[in-house]
């Protein structure tokens, strides 16, 4: 019966050729995918790539709510600023402080 000790130390040793298998799998699946692309004339826009990340990223949304007496905004997402939170919690609606 094997120690525990000795069962880590095997885990730890299949871990690692567990990823070494995976990037040679890699490896093999990148240069396949490669050859047919230049055999088809497949271009990485015609995949869809464009190269740059999430649409979304870096994008702005206009602000939906002020507060009249600081100017503060708040664009309705996320957690509501602390302004808006004292304002609902003295009885006045969210849709108040709306930009019109």
């Amino acid at each position: 019966m094997s120690s525990y000790k000795d069962l880590l130390s095997q885990i730890e040793t299949l871990k690692q050729q567990a990823e070494s298998q995976r990037k040679s799998e890699i490896s093999h699946v990148v240069a396949d995918i490669r050859s047919k692309m230049q055999e088809y004339g497949i271009s990485l826009s015609d995949l869809g790539a464009t190269g740059r990340g999430s649409r979304s990223k870096g994008t702005t949304v206009a602000a939906k709510y002020r507060n009249p007496k600081t100017g503060d905004t708040w664009t309705g997402r996320g957690k509501m600023p602390k302004w808006l939170q004292a304002e609902v919690g003295m009885g006045k609606r969210k849709d108040d402080f709306l930009i019109a």
